[in-house]
C-alpha cells in the first residue's frame, strides 16, 4: 500500500470543515480591512528565497524542497508566502504605478523539518500582505487583524512586540552586535559563526540552549533605536493600548527571515504546548528593492493554520447546521426526488439521496451529514403534490405542498 509521505496528512471531513471554517474567518476578517485576495505559484525560482528569506536561514540552509527541473531550472517549492507575493507586485510593475495594494492569500507551504504537533511538512498559512503604505497605522491595523480572527476563533494568546529599527539604526546596531558575538566567539554554535557572517541579528533566535545563556546580555536593539524608529513604535504602543490589546515588549523577539525592519511581532498560545506561534509577522520596508523592485513600503503577517486546527479540534465545536437532505421512501419516486434535488441546486446545497430507506434510517443519515432541511417523499405524498418537511435546528415538522417548497426554504 502507498501511503502519504512523512509530514504530509490528508484533509478529510471533519478536518476539512474545519480548515475551510478558519480560512473563511480569516478572508472574513481581512475583506473587513479592505484586503482582496491574491493567488500566487507552489513553485519559484529558487533565487527568490534566496534573496528573500536569506541565505543564513534555516529555511534556505536547511529546509527548501529544491530541485532541478526538467528544463534545467534551479527551483523550488514555496517555503513560505510573502517572497512570491512581492514578486508578483514586481512583475505586475505595481511598484512603478504607485498607490497601496493589499493582498490576503491562503494555501500550502513546503519546508524539509521534523514533523511535530501541528508542524507539517506541508503546511497551509493565511497572510497579508500590504504595500505602499509607511504609516504605523497599518502596522497596528494588521495586529489588531489577527486579534480579531483570534476572537472570533476562541483563541486566547499573548502578543510580543519589538522594533528592529531602520536602516540606521540597523547599522549602528549590527556593529555592536558583532563585537558582542566575536568575544564570545568560543562559545557559541557553529549556526550561529555562521549567521554572524551573513546576518548577525539571525543570532539571537538560536535555539540553542548555551547560545541562548550567552545572549542574555547581548545588545539589545530596542536600545539603539533612531529617532523615527523610536517614535513609530511608540505610537504603535499607544494604538494597541487605546484600542485594549494586550502586549509584552520582548527586546529580544526578531523574525526568522532576514527582511525585517521596525515592527516585528508575534501572537503566541500555550494551548499547543509550550510558548507556540500561531502567527508573526511585521514590516519589510527594503524587500522590494532586494528583488529587484523599486523601493516600497511592506508589511504582512502569516498565521500556521495546522496550528489552530489542533487548539480548535481539541474542542467539542458545534457545527452550524446547513443544507437541505433530500430522499424517498420508495423506489418508484427515486426519479423524481433526483429532479426535483437537481433542480433545487440552483439555490441551495443539496443533498439527495440515492437508494429507498426507512424515514428513520434517512433522518439518522441527513442529521450525521449536518442537514439543517429534511424532505421526504412516500406514495401518499407523491399522490397528492406534497412532501414532508423538517427542520433539523428546532425539529419542527410538517407536510407542504410541492408549489410552496421554494418559498418555504427561502424562509429559513
Amino acid at each position: 500500500m502507498i501511503t502519504a509521505l512523512r509530514g504530509m496528512k490528508d484533509m478529510l471531513q471533519d478536518r476539512s470543515k474545519l480548515y475551510e471554517y478558519i480560512v473563511k474567518t480569516c478572508e472574513d476578517v481581512a475583506k473587513n480591512y479592505g484586503y482582496t485576495q491574491i493567488k500566487t505559484p507552489h513553485l519559484e525560482e529558487t533565487a527568490l528565497f534566496k534573496r528573500s528569506v536569506g541565505e543564513s536561514s534555516d529555511i534556505v540552509g536547511k529546509e527548501m524542497y529544491q530541485f532541478t527541473d526538467k528544463g534545467n531550472n534551479d527551483v523550488c517549492l514555496r517555503p513560505e508566502g510573502t517572497a512570491g507575493v512581492v514578486r508578483a507586485y514586481i512583475e505586475a510593475k505595481l511598484d512603478r504605478a504607485g498607490g497601496v495594494y493589499r493582498w490576503f492569500y491562503h494555501g500550502s507551504m513546503f519546508r524539509y523539518e521534523r514533523p511535530q504537533k501541528g508542524r507539517l511538512r506541508e503546511f497551509h498559512q493565511f497572510g497579508v500582505e500590504c504595500f505602499g503604505e509607511a504609516s504605523v497605522y497599518e502596522d497596528a491595523s494588521i495586529i489588531l487583524m489577527i486579534s480579531e480572527i483570534l476572537k472570533r476563533l476562541d483563541i486566547k494568546a499573548t502578543l510580543k512586540i519589538n522594533s528592529l529599527g531602520d536602516v540606521s539604526s540597523m547599522a549602528s546596531y549590527k556593529e555592536k552586535l558583532v563585537k558582542f558575538l566575536d568575544a564570545n566567539e568560543s562559545e557559541i554554535c557553529d549556526d550561529c559563526l555562521r549567521r554572524k557572517e551573513l546576518n548577525p541579528i539571525r543570532t539571537l533566535d538560536c535555539k540553542n540552549e548555551k547560545c541562548q545563556e550567552i545572549y542574555q546580555n547581548a545588545p539589545l536593539m530596542i536600545e539603539n533605536l533612531s529617532k523615527e524608529a523610536a517614535d513609530d513604535f511608540d505610537k504603535l504602543k499607544k494604538i494597541l493600548d487605546e484600542n485594549n490589546i494586550g502586549y509584552e515588549v520582548d527586546p529580544k523577539l526578531v523574525r526568522g527571515l532576514d527582511y525585517y525592519c521596525k515592527t516585528a511581532f508575534e501572537f503566541i498560545s500555550n494551548e499547543i504546548g509550550s510558548q507556540s506561534a500561531v502567527a508573526g509577522g511585521g514590516r519589510y520596508d527594503r524587500l522590494v528593492e532586494y528583488l529587484g523592485g523599486k523601493a516600497s513600503y511592506g508589511v504582512g503577517f502569516a498565521m500556521g493554520i495546522e496550528r489552530i486546527m489542533e487548539i480548535l479540534s481539541s474542542r467539542d465545536i458545534k457545527n452550524e447546521r446547513n443544507g437541505v437532505y433530500i430522499c424517498a421512501l420508495d423506489e418508484q419516486n427515486l426519479d423524481f426526488v433526483y429532479s426535483l434535488g437537481t433542480k433545487m441546486r440552483d439555490k441551495f446545497k443539496v443533498e439527495i439521496s440515492y437508494e429507498a430507506k426507512k424515514l428513520q434510517k434517512h433522518l439518522q443519515i441527513a442529521d450525521n451529514k449536518g442537514a439543517k432541511i429534511f424532505l421526504c417523499i412516500g406514495e401518499n405524498e407523491r399522490a397528492n403534490s406534497q412532501i414532508w418537511y423538517k427542520n433539523l435546528d428546532n425539529k419542527t415538522e410538517k407536510t407542504i405542498n410541492l408549489n410552496e417548497l421554494e418559498k418555504e426554504l427561502d424562509n429559513e
